[in-house]
């Protein structure tokens, strides 16, 4: 008989996948408007704030009060969706796409105890996660625990999305970026409402991917102990774009081409022209590779309590390394790493008990 290696499969699964989502030209890649201009140059200099060095951390974050609409109500259990104002820096929301000025949220809560005495925590968005669904049902079995759920809308996203961006392919790298800061951002003021408002007694923070870097910069920054639960999630997104699958879906020409209009300053530039210019490829990656540094999480401040933080990783990831995960938990001394067997798709499928067993977990620790 021919013995399998499981872990090779959920590994070559993901590339697989990679290749026919991100390899082929059947949709936009990302970045295909290029890097922002401006917007960027304003990203760089604000997500600079973010970082241990910088004085002031924000905090606190600006008020929120959702306006809230019961969606439906059982004798047990309550789901509420809400909308308020982003609460960017007024900066920011000029450069936001109008789509995303207001923020959304779902709002899944048990109904037979008081939050005092409950546990809340925020579900971020991974790459592609476009609606409430798959983080409700994540969330949801967690109400027999006393826990529970609100799930953020990320800007440029579901009802947030810009109207010519197809899919999750952000048009320009400051897109990248400025969904981040208002992701954080807004996240920080719902954390703030949920203690200062509703009166929840513990909180966290989680994200899969993309948004498990968002949740590791949110429970960074936070200024008291929350659970922070980053899961499949790198330590920078310079691991996906420049060196993992996403780099396969990622316009480095349209971005050469953006580079050689600004670097001769002139209105247009044919390929050909960029080609002449003397940017190079490698040097576009290098200049990605410097932007998205900004997202390194290693560089911000460890959480108030670091063992309520677990990272949660996959054997077999085809989009996140292992080393990447580990960096973070070396930059937290004191936090946990658990491992779960598969790939990066794959474990989005197959290992959502994994995830909420780590929830009541790091909650426990608070």
């Amino acid at each position: 008989m021919v013995s399998v290696n499981l872990g090779l499969v959920h590994y070559v699964l993901d590339h697989i996948y990679g290749t026919v989502l991100h390899r082929t030209k059947l949709g936009t890649p990302f970045f295909s408007k290029g890097w922002g201009g401006t917007k960027l140059d304003l990203l760089e200099k604000m997500v600079k704030q973010l970082f241990p060095e910088a004085r002031c951390q924000n905090w606190p974050p600006t008020a929120v009060q959702p306006m809230w609409k019961t969606v439906w109500e059982t004798k047990s259990s309550c789901l509420r969706e809400g909308v308020f104002r982003t609460t960017c820096d007024p900066r920011l929301i000029e450069a936001l796409p109008p789509e995303s000025h207001n923020a959304r949220v779902a709002f899944l809560t048990p109904k037979s105890v008081s939050p005092e005495k409950m546990a809340c925590v925020i579900h971020l968005a991974g790459t592609g996660d476009h609606s409430f669904e798959r983080r409700l049902r994540l969330g949801g079995p967690l109400l027999k625990d006393n826990i529970a759920t609100m799930v953020l809308e990320s800007p440029y996203y579901g009802q947030r999305r810009p109207s010519m961006q197809h899919g999750s392919k952000l048009q320009c790298v400051s897109d990248l970026l400025l969904l981040g800061k208002a992701t954080i951002d807004e996240a920080r003021s719902l954390l703030y409402w949920l203690q200062n408002e509703a009166g929840y007694g513990k909180m966290g923070i989680c994200g899969l991917s993309m948004g498990g870097v968002h949740a590791a910069m949110v429970g960074s920054l936070h200024p008291t102990p929350i659970a922070t639960l980053p899961f499949l999630a790198p330590h920078s997104a310079v691991v996906p774009f420049c060196d993992g699958l996403y780099r396969h879906a990622t316009a480095w020409d349209a971005l050469r081409k953006d580079a050689a209009t600004l670097a001769q300053d002139v209105t247009s530039l044919t390929e050909d022209m960029a080609q002449k210019s003397g940017i190079t490829i490698e040097q576009v990656r290098e200049r990605l590779r410097s932007v998205l540094s900004l997202t390194d999480v290693t560089r911000f401040p460890v959480p108030k309590n670091p063992q309520a933080v677990i990272f949660v990783g996959a054997t077999d990831d085809g989009y996140i390394p292992k080393h990447s995960i580990m960096e973070l938990q070396k930059a937290w001394p004191g936090s946990e790493v658990r491992w779960v067997t598969g790939g990066h798709v794959s474990s989005f499928f197959l290992h959502n008990d994994a995830f909420r067993k780590a929830i009541v977990d790091a909650l426990d620790r608070l």
